[in-house]
């Protein structure tokens, strides 16, 4: 076959390949929680490639420098200073979970619940813990307290040491988006069982890890999601020489809340 045959062959090929590969119904993550519980807070890889694999979802930073939200296809990163920033998309992500949102579920929050009524809610209206949730909360908020993280130096102390220290922010009256998602109990040691949310104010100015709050008002949308995909570095990097058998679950209690 000539090449000039060949070539639109292939092209085909690789545009199907890459649709195939852009999935929806999938949560991707980066590393493991244990292993950023342990201290590795190195990245290993760049936000840029990140949203490949997604347009919405949470993590961390290189060194442990503030909480990431992805929103809309747009990376922010609310630094330990509680405002929100755009970071270069060649910076680094240890930890991160993302995915491509597309809502099969939407219903309304009770006016002045909590961050456990919420949680509630939701778990009334997609009762099946073992499935995974990516999850959006849109509306306005009498009270949201969130919490980030400083940027790290070596040797990196334990995750639970890093957040005995860590700057709370509280806000008051607010309108913004929390993301986030619930997963499996049977993800222990991999994310974080049950809820992990973080904020970002609609004007794009405040946010955080949250710990809780109370609603005016607000939307969730739930999207239900029945595959998982883990990636880990290559080479291993950033995961040698962690103690990766430990149950860690006291600790990421203390780091989540």
């Amino acid at each position: 076959m000539k090449m000039e045959k060949i070539l639109p062959l292939l092209l085909l090929l690789c545009l199907f390949c890459g649709c195939a590969s852009v999935a929806t119904n999938t949560i991707t993550q980066v590393s493991t929680i244990d292993a950023l519980l342990a201290g590795s807070y190195d990245g290993v890889m760049s936000c840029g490639e990140l949203l490949k694999y997604g347009d919405f979802g949470i993590g961390t930073f290189d060194r442990l420098e503030g909480e990431m939200i992805i929103l809309d296809d747009r990376v922010f990163q609310v630094k330990s200073d509680g405002l929100v920033y755009s970071p270069s998309l060649s910076i680094l992500t240890p930890f991160a979970s993302v995915g491509y949102f597309v809502p099969d579920k939407r219903f309304d929050l009770p006016p002045g619940a909590d961050l456990h009524g919420a949680e509630d809610a939701i778990d009334t209206a997609v009762p099946n813990k073992n499935i995974f949730l990516a999850l959006k909360i849109h509306g306005t908020f009498r009270y949201m307290k969130t919490r980030s993280v400083p940027l790290q130096d070596k040797p990196y102390p334990a995750l639970t040491e890093v957040t005995k220290n860590q700057p709370v922010f509280e806000i008051s009256d607010v309108s913004g988006t929390i993301v986030g998602f619930r997963c499996p109990d049977y993800v222990k040691g991999i994310n974080v069982p049950g809820y992990h949310f973080h904020f970002i104010s609609d004007d794009l100015k405040k946010g955080g890890h949250v710990l809780d709050f109370t609603l005016k008002e607000g939307t969730v949308e739930a999207d239900l999601c029945g595959r998982y995909l883990l990636i880990l570095p290559d080479d291993g990097k950033g995961l040698e020489g962690l103690d990766l058998s430990r149950d860690r679950s006291a600790e990421l209690q203390k780091v989540e809340r």
